[in-house]
């Protein structure tokens, strides 16, 4: 008896079910280890944690680097994570030849209520061995910021961040790839709500 095994889509096939009209313009997909994964919907301090780094990002960075929200990062052969945010490197053509690659990134940024066992268990390993060498996780149930660095492979092939530092929601954070440049945690951090 043979076992069914689920398909599992390479970056090109991915983006030719795109063009052959597969997707719908406002599904909220990405590809990650090959399988088309629906994404969370967003709860409120997600989304006001977002709309307040919309507000900071932009002033903090300049025209140092350019910023994208929930916009794909190429991960070969079979990964095309979006991102809550992603500071990448300027580029003549913004990007307009193909997605950024983690060559690309100084820094992925993911906004975690619902989706943080998902941003620490699959996404974590997955932009560690993308090489992306810093991913923060703005977690809003602890209220303190994840920051992970210098990714690593082990012995039985697990990726993952050999770095890990907490900054609760009222300290100031320096951007690893901008040590010039910070972010007050607590202009982005959304207040607890007590239920």
């Amino acid at each position: 008896m043979s076992i069914a095994q689920a398909k599992r889509f390479t970056l090109d096939e991915y983006h030719r079910l795109g063009e052959l009209g597969f997707f719908h313009e406002d599904d909220h997909i990405e590809l990650i280890n090959g399988e088309i994964i629906e994404m969370a919907s967003k709860g409120t301090a997600h989304e006001t944690c977002l709309r307040k780094l919309w507000k900071e990002l932009p002033k903090i960075l300049g025209d140092k680097a350019t910023l994208q929200s929930q916009a794909p990062i190429a991960l070969p052969p079979n990964s095309e994570p979006e991102p809550d945010f992603a500071i990448v490197q300027n580029r003549a053509d913004d990007y307009l030849s193909g997605h950024p690659k983690a060559a690309d990134v100084f820094l992925v940024m993911e906004v975690s209520d619902s989706s943080l066992a998902y941003d620490q268990d699959v996404k974590m390993p997955l932009y560690a061995k993308g090489g992306i060498t810093d991913y923060w996780i703005f977690n809003l149930f602890d209220n303190y910021l994840e920051a992970y660095s210098e990714p690593y492979q082990d012995n039985q092939g697990i990726y993952g961040y050999s770095n890990k530092r907490i900054f609760l929601s009222d300290e100031i954070i320096t951007f690893p790839c901008f040590p010039d440049l910070s972010l007050d945690l607590a202009k982005v951090f959304p207040p607890k709500l007590n239920f």
